[in-house]
C-alpha cells in the first residue's frame, strides 16, 4: 500500500463506515481493514491520517484503530508470521513519540497506550533511546508535552506493580531509575514551586496538578518492587512535599460536582497510596515520617464529607490506616481505648452507611453495584476500606473492637425495629458491620473460612436474617433482602446445613424479585450453595433433597432471565448450569421445554455477543442437558440436533467468531454420542471443516481437532469411501499443526486418530510423506513436547500395523534409520512419556518391536535389543522424567496471542479419555512376559543368553517378576 492521496482517501471512507450503527455497513468495513492490516505502510497511513486529516472524528478513529492494530500485531510470536514489516516498525518508533506529544489530548491518550504496548515488547533492548527522548522533553516547559511524557511513562512503568521479581526486571528498573529518577525529582520540585507561583491562576493549577498526580503515580510504580537507593537518599524531598500536599486546601481546585473526584482529591488519594506502600514495605526507613502522615490522614478522614467524589480519597486514606494498624511495631499508636472508640465512631461507622448514591446505584446501575459489592472489585469503596480497617484492628484488638461494635450493632437494630419503613438503612449498616467483624479469612470458593469466635453467626441468622428472607413480599426492602441473601452466601461454610436447607426455598422465591440486585444475589447464592462439598466428597446438598423444589427452581431461574435488565445475566445462567449439574437425571422431564428456551436465547445472543461469561455458561448448560438426557436414552441425540443445528448453521454462516469454537465442541459431543454410522448432515459439513481460514484462528484449533477426531472415530471408513478426495486436505491440516510448537500436540491427536480409524489402504500412499514431515520437524526444532508425542505416534503405528511395518517404513526413508530412531530417541527419551494411556501405547508398541521384528534379532540392530528392553522396564518401574532442557523455551500450550478469541474449554463437553488398545491388553507387563516367552520358544536359548550378558540385575529382577505373574518361562 503506497503512501498516496487515493489510499488515504479510501482508508478515510472505510474508517467512517466502521462507525456506522448499521451492521450491514459496519461489518464489511471492519473485515476489509482486517484483511489489509498485513500490508506494508498500513500503520504509516493510519499515523498520517491521525496527524493530517481535517476531520477530528476520523483522526480519533484512526488513533483508536492504530492502537488496536499495535495491540494485536506488535508482539512477534514464534512460529507465526511477523505481521508488521521491519521498515514499518522502525518508522513507527522514530515518529510516534513526537506525534503523541504534539497531538490533542484524545489522540495523545491512544498513542501513549500504543507506545506502552510497543515498550512492553521492545524497551529497553530494541528501543534504547525511548527514555532519553522522553526525559529531554521535561526541559520544554510546556506542560501539555510534559504531561504527555508522564502519561506514557506511567503506562510503561505501571506493570512493575505486578511483575514477578526477575533479574531482567531488576536490570530494566535500574536502567529506568538511572535515567529517570533524578529528572523526575527535579520536575516534582519545580512543579510544586510553580504551584506556589500560580496559586491564584485556576487554569495553570489544573495543568500543574495533573502533572503532580502523574508524578505521584510514577513514584508508586518505581518504588513498588524495592526501595531504590536514589529515593531513599531523597526521601526528605519527596515525603515532606507529599505531607504538605496532603494538608493543602486550595479553594480554586474545589469542584461543585458531587460525583466526579477533582484533581485535589485524586492527588491526595495517590499520596495516601504512596504512604501506605512505604508503611508496609519500608517501615524502618519510613518510621520517622509515619506519625505526621497518620495525623494528616486522620485529619483528612475526619473533615472529608460523604459525597461520592471523595470515595477514592477516603477509601485510600482508610486503607493507609488499615495497613499501619496491623504492623506489630505501630501497635502502640492504636492501643488506647479512646483512640479505638474514636476510630470506630468517626471513621468506620460513618463509612459503612448506605448513602443515597449507593441507593441510586442499587436501583439504576445494578450491574456496576453487583460488580463492586459481590465480585470484590469494590476495592475503592468506602465500605470495603472500612471493612479492611476493622479486620486490621481485630488482629491485635479483637476483644475491645468487637465490644465497641456490638454496642453499635444493637443500637442500630433497635432503631430499625422502632420504624422499619424509615430506618431500614440502620439494619443494613448493622449487617455490614457484623459481616466485617466476623470475617477473618475469605475465599471465592468457600466464602468466609475463618470467623471471629466472639460473633454468634447462627443466632444472628435466626434472629435477623431469616425474618427478611421469610417475609411474604419479596419486593419489599430490596436492599435488606439482598443483604440477607449475601449473608447466607458469605457465611455458607459457617452456618449449619439445616439453616442452609431452610434458606434454599426462600432463595428460590427471591429469584422472582423485581430488583436486579436481589434476584441476581439469589441466583448467585444458590449456585454457591450447590457447589459446597459435603462429607465423602459429594455435594453437601443432594439432588434428592432438592426434589421438592426442582420444578420451582427451574421455572424461577428461566423466568428470571425474562426480568428487565437480566436477559443476559451471567449469574442466573451460571445457576442454571449448576442446577443442571446437581440435579442430573431429575431434569430429564423438563429438558424438552428448557432446550427450546436455551436455543432461543442462543439465537438472540449470537446476533451480538457481548457477555462472554453468560455465553460460556449458556453453552455449558446446553452440553449438560445433552449429556444427561442422552445418558438415559442415546437416541434423543437426534432431537437435540434438530433443535440446535439451525442455530449452529446460522452462527457458522455469519462467522460469529466468539461462538464458533463452542459450536464445534457441542457438535463433537453430539457426534461422539452417536452409536451408528455418521449421519449425512455431518458428512455435508466435513469438507468445510478443512478450509484453511478456519485454522488461522488459534481458538478454533482444539475444538476443531476434537471434532475431526469424532468424524474419524465414527466414520473413518465412510470418509475413505465417499470422501477420499478430502484425505489430502485432512493431512494438510496435520502438516500445518505439526509445524507449530504451540499446536504440534494437536497435530499428533489428529494423526493418531487417522492411524487408528482409517482403513490402512486409504492412507498407504501418504504414509512415507507423513514420516518425512515428522523428521523434518525433529531436525528443525526438537522440543520435549514434540518428542513425547512422536514416541506415542510411532508406538501406536507399531501396535496398529505391526513392528515390521514400522521398521520397514523407517528404513525405506533412509537405510539404517530405524536403528538411529531406536537408539537416539526411543531408548533415551521414552521415560519422558506421561499419561496412563500414552505409557500403555508405548509399552505395547515397544514389546512388539522387541518380539515381533526379526531385524531386531538378526542384524546390526541386535545390539539395541537389550537396551530397548531395559528402557521398557524403566518405563514400567522408574518415576517419570519430567525434566526439560535448560535452553528450551518451552511454549505453554495455552499461550495464545493477543486479543483473538482464545479457546474456552467447556467443562461439561468434556471428552472421555480414549484408549486405542482398550481391553485387548489389560496389563502390558504380562504382555511383555508372554511375548518374550513366545519369542524364546521360536529361537530357543537366544533370549536368556542376551538377558544374562547385558541386562542390569535390577531390571532382570523386575522381569523375573513379570514372568512369574504371567506363569511363563524363557527357553
Amino acid at each position: 500500500m503506497d503512501l498516496n492521496e487515493s489510499n488515504l482517501q479510501s482508508l478515510t471512507d472505510f474508517l467512517r463506515k466502521t462507525l456506522d450503527p448499521d451492521p450491514a455497513v459496519r461489518r464489511p468495513a471492519e473485515k476489509f481493514l482486517e484483511s489489509v492490516e498485513g500490508n506494508q505502510n498500513y500503520p504509516i497511513l493510519l499515523l498520517t491520517l491521525l496527524e493530517k486529516s481535517q476531520d477530528t472524528v476520523i483522526r480519533v478513529c484512526a488513533a483508536v484503530t492504530f492502537k488496536n492494530y499495535i495491540k494485536r500485531n506488535w508482539r512477534i510470536i514464534e512460529d507465526e508470521p511477523n505481521k508488521i514489516s521491519d521498515s514499518d516498525r522502525t518508522a513507527i518508533k522514530a515518529n510516534i513519540v513526537n506525534l503523541m506529544l504534539s497531538s490533542p489530548e484524545q489522540i495523545q491518550k491512544q498513542l501513549s497506550d500504543a507506545i506502552s504496548i510497543i515498550g512492553r515488547e521492545d524497551f529497553p533492548q530494541k528501543w534504547p533511546d525511548l527514555l532519553t527522548e522522553m526525559v529531554t522533553r521535561f526541559q520544554s516547559g510546556d506542560f501539555h508535552i510534559i504531561n504527555g511524557v508522564l502519561q506514557t511513562a506511567h503506562s510503561l512503568f505501571k506493570r512493575y506493580r505486578h511483575e514477578f521479581k526477575s533479574n531482567e526486571l531488576w536490570l530494566e528498573i535500574k536502567l529506568v531509575l538511572d535515567t529517570f529518577a533524578q529528572p523526575l525529582t527535579e520536575l516534582f520540585k519545580a512543579t510544586i514551586e510553580l504551584c506556589r507561583t500560580h496559586a491564584t491562576d485556576v487554569n495553570a493549577l489544573k495543568v500543574l496538578f495533573s502533572s503532580l498526580i502523574l508524578i505521584s503515580k510514577l513514584f508508586y510504580s518505581l518504588n513498588f518492587q524495592d526501595l531504590p537507593e536514589f529515593f531513599e537518599d531523597n526521601m526528605e524531598t519527596w515525603m515532606s512535599n507529599f505531607h504538605n500536599l496532603l494538608n493543602l486546601d486550595n479553594k480554586l481546585l474545589q469542584t461543585d460536582d458531587e460525583e466526579e473526584a477533582g484533581l485535589l482529591e485524586l492527588l491526595k488519594s495517590q499520596i495516601c497510596d504512596n504512604a501506605a506502600l512505604y508503611a508496609q514495605k519500608y517501615d524502618e526507613e519510613f518510621q520517622v515520617y509515619l506519625p505526621r502522615f497518620v495525623t494528616a490522614i486522620w485529619n483528612l478522614l475526619v473533615t472529608t464529607g460523604q459525597e461520592v467524589k471523595y470515595d477514592l480519597l477516603v477509601s485510600n486514606a482508610i486503607q493507609f490506616l488499615a495497613s499501619v494498624c496491623e504492623r506489630p511495631h505501630y501497635k502502640h499508636l492504636f492501643e488506647d481505648q479512646n483512640t479505638l472508640t474514636s476510630i470506630c465512631e468517626k471513621v468506620i461507622v460513618p463509612n459503612m452507611e448506605f448513602r443515597s448514591a449507593d441507593e441510586e446505584a442499587f436501583e439504576d446501575n445494578s450491574e456496576e453495584y453487583i460488580r463492586r459489592d459481590l465480585e470484590g472489585s469494590d476495592i475503592d469503596t468506602r465500605r470495603r476500606a472500612a471493612c479492611d480497617l476493622v479486620r486490621g484492628l481485630c488482629k491485635f484488638f479483637e476483644g475491645p473492637v468487637t465490644a465497641i461494635f456490638s454496642g453499635y450493632v444493637n443500637s442500630m437494630l433497635t432503631e430499625y425495629a422502632k420504624n422499619p419503613g424509615v430506618n431500614w438503612k440502620h439494619k443494613d449498616a448493622a449487617i455490614y458491620l457484623v459481616t466485617s467483624l466476623a470475617s477473618k479469612a475469605q475465599t471465592q470458593k468457600h466464602g468466609i473460612t475463618q470467623a471471629n469466635e466472639l460473633v454468634n453467626l447462627s443466632e444472628f441468622f435466626v434472629n435477623h436474617i431469616l425474618t427478611d428472607l421469610k417475609s411474604p413480599n419479596v419486593n419489599e426492602f430490596p436492599v435488606l433482602k439482598a443483604d440477607a441473601i449475601k449473608y447466607v452466601m458469605i457465611f455458607r461454610s459457617q452456618l449449619p446445613k439445616e439453616q442452609l436447607m431452610q434458606a434454599v426455598p426462600l432463595l428460590i422465591a427471591h429469584l422472582q424479585a423485581e430488583s436486579t440486585v436481589e434476584h441476581t444475589y439469589a441466583a448467585h447464592a444458590l449456585e454457591r450453595l450447590f457447589t459446597m462439598r459435603g462429607p465423602n466428597n459429594t455435594t453437601l446438598i443432594t439432588a434428592a433433597e432438592m426434589a421438592p423444589f426442582t420444578e420451582q427452581l427451574l421455572n424461577n431461574l428461566f423466568k428470571a432471565l425474562a426480568l428487565p435488565g437480566s436477559s443476559e445475566n451471567e449469574y442466573i445462567m451460571k445457576a442454571i448450569m449448576r442446577s443442571f449439574s446437581l440435579l442430573q437425571e431429575s431434569i430429564v422431564p423438563y429438558v424438552p421445554t428448557l432446550i427450546g428456551q436455551l436455543t432461543h436465547k442462543l439465537l438472540l445472543v449470537s446476533k451480538n455477543p457481548s457477555k462472554p461469561h453468560f455465553n460460556h455458561y449458556l453453552f455449558e448448560s446446553l452440553c449438560l442437558s445433552i449429556r444427561i438426557t442422552c445418558k438415559a436414552n442415546p437416541d434423543t441425540v437426534i432431537s437435540f440436533e434438530e433443535a440446535l443445528f439451525p442455530v449452529f448453521t446460522e452462527i457458522l454462516q455469519n462467522d460469529v467468531q466468539e461462538f464458533v469454537p463452542y459450536v464445534f465442541q457441542v457438535m463433537s459431543l453430539l457426534l461422539e454420542i452417536h452409536t451408528s454410522a455418521i449421519p449425512s448432515s455431518y458428512m455435508a459439513l466435513f469438507p468445510h471443516l478443512l478450509q484453511p481460514v478456519l485454522w488461522e484462528r488459534t481458538g478454533n484449533i482444539p475444538p476443531l481437532v476434537r471434532l475431526l477426531q469424532a468424524y474419524l472415530e465414527k466414520g473413518g471408513s465412510a470418509i475413505a469411501s465417499t470422501a477420499a478426495d478430502k484425505i489430502p486436505g485432512l493431512l494438510g491440516v496435520f502438516q500445518k499443526l505439526i509445524a507449530s510448537k504451540a499446536n504440534d500436540h494437536q497435530g499428533f491427536y489428529l494423526l493418531n486418530s487417522i492411524i487408528e480409524h482409517m482403513p490402512p489402504e486409504s492412507i498407504t500412499q501418504y504414509r512415507k510423506q507423513i514420516f518425512i514431515l515428522l523428521f523434518q520437524r525433529l531436525q528443525s526444532s526438537k522440543t520435549t513436547k514434540f518428542v513425547k508425542s512422536f514416541l506415542v505416534f510411532i508406538n501406536l503405528y507399531s501396535v496398529k500395523y505391526g513392528a515390521i511395518a514400522l521398521q520397514e517404513i523407517f528404513d525405506s526413508i533412509q537405510p539404517k534409520m530405524f536403528g538411529m530412531v531406536v537408539e537416539k530417541i526411543v531408548i533415551p527419551e521414552v521415560q519422558k512419556v506421561s499419561g496412563q494411556v500414552e505409557k500403555k501405547i508405548c509399552a505395547v508398541g515397544i514389546t512388539k518391536v522387541l518380539t515381533e521384528c526379526p531385524a531386531m534379532m538378526d542384524t546390526e540392530y541386535t545390539k539395541l535389543w537389550t537396551p530397548l528392553l531395559q528402557a521398557l522396564i524403566g518405563l514400567f518401574e522408574l518415576p517419570e522424567d519430567d525434566s526439560i532442557p535448560d535452553d528450551e523455551h518451552f511454549i505453554d500450550i495455552e499461550d495464545t496471542p493477543g486479543y483473538q478469541t482464545a479457546f474456552s474449554q467447556l467443562a461439561f463437553a468434556g471428552k472421555k479419555e480414549h484408549d486405542p488398545i482398550g481391553e485387548a491388553v489389560s496389563n502390558p507387563k504380562i504382555l511383555l512376559a508372554q511375548s518374550l516367552h513366545k519369542l524364546s520358544t521360536a529361537c530357543p536359548g537366544r533370549v536368556p543368553s542376551m538377558l544374562s550378558t547385558s541386562l542390569n540385575a535390577e531390571a532382570l529382577q523386575f522381569l523375573q517378576g513379570y514372568l512369574q505373574a504371567a506363569s511363563v518361562q524363557l527357553v
